[in-house]
């Protein structure tokens, strides 16, 4: 029912043709499908965006929205999918939970706008420049150097053009074949197209390569980009006698080996939270055993006539008792919530680790203190032998609190840090606002706000560990 061939699984099938029950249903026998890729490197959510499934998109998102972060085989994530194919209502829906996917580009260099303008979708450019901040992506090039008015003028898109030239598009970017948009209408001026769009270019200033000055910077881009191309071929003749590929000198480039480095942080985190679960549930399953044994087997032994406990009326048996009877329980407790609970999700995983990590910290505190007072307890009262327990108490006792105090300044530091984080996200957003689209960006920064903490803790990476 679930495998149906090499290239799809059933939850492609269900996403491609809109059935949200079958879907769903899928999701609850296997919800790993979400991240499973066909022979094009398509996951579900990608073909549910690009049919405009919106209901399907939103239980893939809500299942983790890092999904809308995957690239297909060409490095388009689902929201490209959407913008190729005109679903604003997809589109929304992904930008609310997860703006940052807007900035990603294809393995080509191309950006959501590059897209949308290839096919030409009108209202999804205008959508994205009246709802989100695109001040970053409207004079960026793809890896030949082509804006999103290079494009929309090769196509001679009429209305795409009067429209990108008045949201404050530089007319005079020059691609890598050292063409300003102007150049490339001219290349076909017979078009009626080209007619309609040559006066409209002309009238926001834009100028032919021949009319650029040696010195602007238009012309320091074009050799830049020149400089670049160049270079990168002969990368490539070295890295085909070496066996390598490099490509490290396109901005756009530069910008999916950040991606790719993310992600790769991302896979890091989720893999070491996988395995601090199996660690916590380890732990807790010996801390289970440990206490166990040393409730039905007390300090002092029993007695053989009653059966009772030999020390059971000391002072410091009871302690170890209450203890001990404690420890075991917050551990038999902590197995029953992670065999019990497998989440799918990196936000759900860390919520459940925090809590039961905490609940770990006091059982092994309460085991610790039992140990001493069982040690105590079978101790005799003579003056020769009182060192070994004040021995035993500060040692015990402060190595136990240090570690305590330690791990707990750490996390501690670890929380304040991820407070500041916030604070110059928050700041970031708010600065980079439109004013033309204050409650759009408003309602999206509450949507990112949320899931900020995931953010920072895979940010915190770079130190090697992670708190929790």
């Amino acid at each position: 029912m679930l495998e149906l061939d090499m290239e799809n699984t059933s939850l492609h099938v269900a996403a491609s043709s809109g059935n949200t029950e079958i879907a769903k249903e899928i999701l609850k026998a296997r919800s790993d499908f979400a991240w499973k890729r066909n022979v094009y490197g398509c996951t579900p959510l990608h073909l549910a965006c690009g049919k405009g499934q919106l209901e399907i998109t939103r239980e893939l998102m809500k299942l983790d929205s890092d999904l809308c972060l995957i690239p297909d085989a060409e490095g388009r994530i689902p929201l490209h999918y959407a913008a190729i194919k005109g679903r604003i209502n997809i589109i929304d829906e992904i930008l609310s939970a997860s703006l940052d996917s807007a900035e990603a580009t294809t393995y080509n260099g191309e950006t959501i706008l590059h897209l949308a303008v290839k096919n030409n979708q009108y209202d999804v450019v205008r959508y994205l420049t009246e709802s989100i901040n695109t001040s970053k992506l409207l004079n960026m090039q793809d890896n030949d150097g082509n804006t999103i008015l290079h494009l929309a003028t090769a196509a001679k898109l009429t209305a795409m053009v009067a429209y990108i030239l008045k949201i404050g598009i530089d007319v005079n970017s020059l691609n890598r074949k050292g063409y300003t948009a102007l150049d490339v209408v001219e290349t076909d001026a017979s078009n009626s197209g080209a007619l309609a769009i040559a006066p409209a270019l002309l009238e926001a200033g834009a100028k032919r390569c021949d009319q650029i000055s040696p010195g602007s910077a238009h012309i320091q881009q074009v050799a830049v980009s020149t400089s670049r191309m160049l270079s990168e071929n002969v990368q490539r003749k070295s890295m085909s006698q070496s066996g390598r590929t490099s490509e490290r000198r396109s901005p756009s480039h530069r910008h999916h080996r950040q991606n790719r480095h993310r992600a790769k942080k991302l896979d890091l985190q989720n893999e070491g939270l996988r395995n601090a679960r199996k660690t916590v549930t380890i732990v807790a399953v010996l801390v289970a055993t440990v206490t166990f044994t040393a409730g039905i087997n007390p300090p002092g032994g029993f007695s053989q006539e009653t059966g009772k406990a030999v020390r059971g009326d000391r002072a410091a048996f009871k302690v170890f008792l209450v203890c001990n009877i404690v420890a075991l329980f917050l551990s038999v407790g902590v197995v029953n919530v992670l065999v019990s609970i497998i989440p799918f999700t990196r936000k759900t995983m860390m919520k459940l680790l925090t809590a039961t990590h905490k609940v770990m910290w006091l059982s092994t505190l309460f085991m610790t203190a039992a140990y001493i007072a069982a040690i105590w307890t079978i101790m005799p009262d003579e003056k020769g032998t009182r060192w070994v327990t004040v021995e035993l108490v500060v040692f015990g006792g402060g190595c136990t609190i240090f570690v305590f105090f330690g791990l707990g300044f750490m996390l501690t530091r670890h929380w304040y840090n991820k407070y500041k984080w916030r604070k110059v996200r928050q700041k970031k957003i708010k600065d980079d606002s439109p004013h033309s689209s204050v409650s759009r960006v408003e309602e999206l920064k509450m949507k990112i706000n949320q899931e900020t903490s995931s953010n920072s803790d895979v940010d915190s990476s770079d130190h090697g560990y992670h708190l929790y």
